[in-house]
C-alpha cells in the first residue's frame, strides 16, 4: 500500500505581480508526495485563481481521492476519480515522478519525447509605461510576454518596442479587452511587430472571434481548460495556451497538446505561477511547442534544490533530482 502526504506551502514573491484584474503577493501551493516501495514521487500545484481554485480548496479535493490512491490507483483511474484542476495536476504529477523513479526510466522514456533546453519568455506585469520599458530593457531574455489592461495599451507597447526594438514580443490581456477592443490594437500590435495576442477577450464572452480574421495570431488560454473545451477554441483561436493546473495534470495536458496540434493549432506552455517542481512537468510538454512560458520561479526569493536552471532565457533539461 501507497503513502499519501500532502502540504500547503507559501513561497515569498520578490514583488507584486499585476496582471488584469489580479495581482500576487506570494505563492501558496499544494505539494502531493506519493511513496511506493521506499520510492517517492513528488507534484505540486497552485490551482486556477479564476476559477475560484485556493491552495486549500484543492487540498481538500485532493484528499478526497487518497483512499484510492493508497489502493493504487493510476494516472487513468485519477482523471475519473478528480475533475481537471490544481488538485488532480499535484497528484497527475506526483504520479509520474514515482513511475520514473520506481522504474529506473526517466520522463523521457516514459513519454517517448526527446529532451532539449528551451527558450522561455520573461514576463513583464502591468505598471506605467515608463516601469513596464525599464523592465523588460533589464530583461536578459531574447523573448517579452507583455502583461496588459484595458488601459494604455498603445502607450506601453510602444515605450516596451523602444526599450526592447529587437525583442520577440507576445503581449497578454487576461480577459481584459472587449471586442471593439481587439479590432482596434489588433493591427497597431502588429505593426508594432507583436508575435501573439493571448486571452484578448473574457472566458465565455469571446464567440466575437468566430470568422474574425485577426492580423496577429491569437491564442486562448483561460477559454480552453481542457481537451473538453478544445471544439470551440479552435473555431476561435490559432493557438492554445497550456498549463498543467488548467488540464489536471501532464497525462491530460499531453492528450490535448496531441489533439490541438492534430486539428493544427499553435502550441504554448504556460504555468499559474510555482517553484521549479511545478515547470519541471511543463518543459516537458515545452517540447511541443512554439512558445514557452515557464518563468514562474524567477518571481520567488527561494526555489526548491535541484532547481531548474536559467540562462539568458533558456532553460536547461531539468535534473531528475527535481522530478522524472
Amino acid at each position: 500500500m501507497r503513502d499519501i502526504s500532502f502540504a500547503i506551502e507559501t513561497w515569498a514573491m520578490k514583488s507584486p505581480f499585476r496582471i488584469s484584474g489580479h495581482t500576487f503577493t506570494d505563492l501558496r501551493t499544494l505539494v502531493v508526495e506519493v511513496t511506493e516501495g521506499g520510492v517517492t514521487g513528488r507534484g505540486e500545484a497552485a490551482g486556477v485563481y479564476y476559477c475560484d481554485e485556493t491552495a486549500e480548496s484543492i487540498l481538500t479535493q485532493a484528499q478526497g481521492a487518497e483512499a484510492a490512491l493508497r489502493q493504487g490507483a493510476d494516472r487513468q483511474a485519477l482523471r475519473r476519480l478528480l475533475p481537471a484542476g490544481g488538485a488532480r495536476n499535484a497528484v497527475d504529477c506526483a504520479l509520474w515522478d514515482l513511475e520514473a523513479k520506481s522504474s529506473g526510466a526517466s520522463i523521457w522514456q516514459l513519454t517517448d519525447m526527446q529532451a532539449a533546453p528551451v527558450n522561455t519568455v520573461a514576463t513583464v506585469g502591468v505598471d506605467t509605461p515608463e516601469r513596464m520599458a525599464a523592465v523588460a530593457r533589464g530583461l536578459d531574455t531574447p523573448q517579452i510576454k507583455v502583461k496588459l489592461d484595458s488601459e494604455q495599451n498603445l502607450e506601453r507597447m510602444q515605450a516596451i518596442r523602444a526599450a526592447r526594438p529587437e525583442a520577440d514580443i507576445v503581449v497578454d490581456i487576461n480577459q481584459g479587452w472587449s471586442f471593439a477592443q481587439l479590432v482596434e490594437f489588433a493591427p497597431r500590435f502588429k505593426q508594432l511587430g507583436v508575435a501573439m495576442i493571448e486571452q484578448p477577450l473574457p472566458r465565455g464572452a469571446d464567440a466575437e472571434l468566430e470568422g474574425y480574421d485577426s492580423p496577429v495570431t491569437l491564442c486562448a488560454d483561460e477559454s480552453c481548460l481542457d481537451t473538453s473545451e478544445l471544439e470551440q477554441a479552435a473555431r476561435r483561436y490559432q493557438m492554445i495556451n497550456i498549463k498543467l493546473d488548467k488540464t489536471g495534470g501532464l497525462t491530460e495536458a499531453l492528450d490535448l497538446a496531441r489533439q490541438a496540434q492534430a486539428r493544427g493549432l499553435k502550441l504554448m506552455v504556460g504555468n499559474m505561477l510555482g517553484t521549479s517542481l511545478a515547470m519541471a512537468p511543463g518543459f516537458v510538454l515545452a517540447q511541443l511547442c512554439q512558445f514557452v512560458d515557464l518563468d514562474g520561479p524567477l518571481f520567488l526569493t527561494a526555489d526548491r534544490d535541484h532547481a531548474l536552471r536559467y540562462d539568458n532565457g533558456v532553460i536547461a533539461v531539468p535534473s531528475p533530482a527535481l522530478w522524472g
